[in-house]
């Protein structure tokens, strides 16, 4: 078991449990994270915390690179068990509450945007790193971070792909509260969130939730061809040498040579 979930006074406490990997984020992990998001709403659950094993302080270190498609794939497909993870999280009616006591590395950092509220240590930091591995994000991931943040730290986030202080989260509105430690994160969590939300009417969470999901998709409406143009510039990067050079240069331990150029996708 990769996932651990308890439920307590209407509450599921959705556990990654494989700090010994950091928690990466492969298909069994979002699969099981999946079923267990859907058996706590199914259990009547008024919300759910997300959190994490932490090995060497690390919350969780994103998408196992390992499994990522070297054959012309898109490694961000509609249908990647990753994707669908990040959209079981934003569309379950309850609220989802990550609480963060490490570091947060590339998709681990889009799991924590998909959820409604985030609570962290003040040691924690963020980091959103398809770069650094040759990664052509998808359009998607990128409009969430710019709704989230704004597109100025989001380009900061993306182009840089070097991590960012739980203090610098917190003023750019990515995360909601920080505490002083890991007690004391704990204390924050149950006494100024959770404990207000199981007095609250769910219903009416549960509707607000979802406007929010629907407002917050009306402003980022594209045509078609703008779309087609995004997918064949994604296309030329993940079929490219750097994709597989980056890739491979992670599993070597051993820093990556890009030598494509910017003219490429001219």
């Amino acid at each position: 078991m990769l996932v651990e979930n308890m439920i307590k006074d209407r509450i599921a406490y959705i556990k990654m449990n494989n700090g010994k990997h950091f928690n990466c984020l492969s298909e069994d992990m979002c699969n099981e994270l999946m079923a267990d998001i859907k058996h706590s709403y199914e259990k009547e659950c008024v919300g759910i915390v997300l959190e994490a094993e932490v090995n060497r302080h690390v919350w969780s270190a994103g998408h196992d690179i390992r499994e990522l498609p070297q054959d012309g794939s898109d490694p961000l497909a509609f249908y990647v068990p990753m994707e669908k993870l990040l959209r079981e999280v934003q569309e379950i009616p309850i609220p989802v509450i990550a609480c963060v006591d490490g570091t947060v590395w590339g998709g681990a950092c889009d799991l924590c945007l998909s959820c409604d509220m985030i609570v962290s240590s003040r040691d924690a930091t963020f980091a959103i790193t398809p770069a650094k591995i040759g990664i052509p994000y998808n359009a998607s991931g990128i409009m969430h971070f710019v709704n989230q943040l704004g597109i100025n730290k989001a380009r900061e986030m993306f182009f840089l792909a070097t991590p960012i202080t739980a203090e610098d989260a917190l003023n750019v509105g990515l995360i909601n509260r920080v505490a002083d430690n890991g007690e004391e994160l704990r204390i924050m969590l149950e006494e100024q969130f959770l404990a207000p939300l199981r007095r609250n009417s769910i219903l009416s969470i549960s509707a607000i939730k979802r406007q929010f999901r629907i407002l917050s998709r009306a402003s980022t409406v594209i045509s078609a061809e703008s779309f087609e143009r995004i997918n064949a510039y994604r296309n030329i990067v993940y079929c490219g040498e750097d994709y597989r050079e980056g890739i491979n240069s992670f599993l070597e331990k051993r820093p990556p040579e890009y030598k494509g150029k910017a003219k490429e996708l001219d």
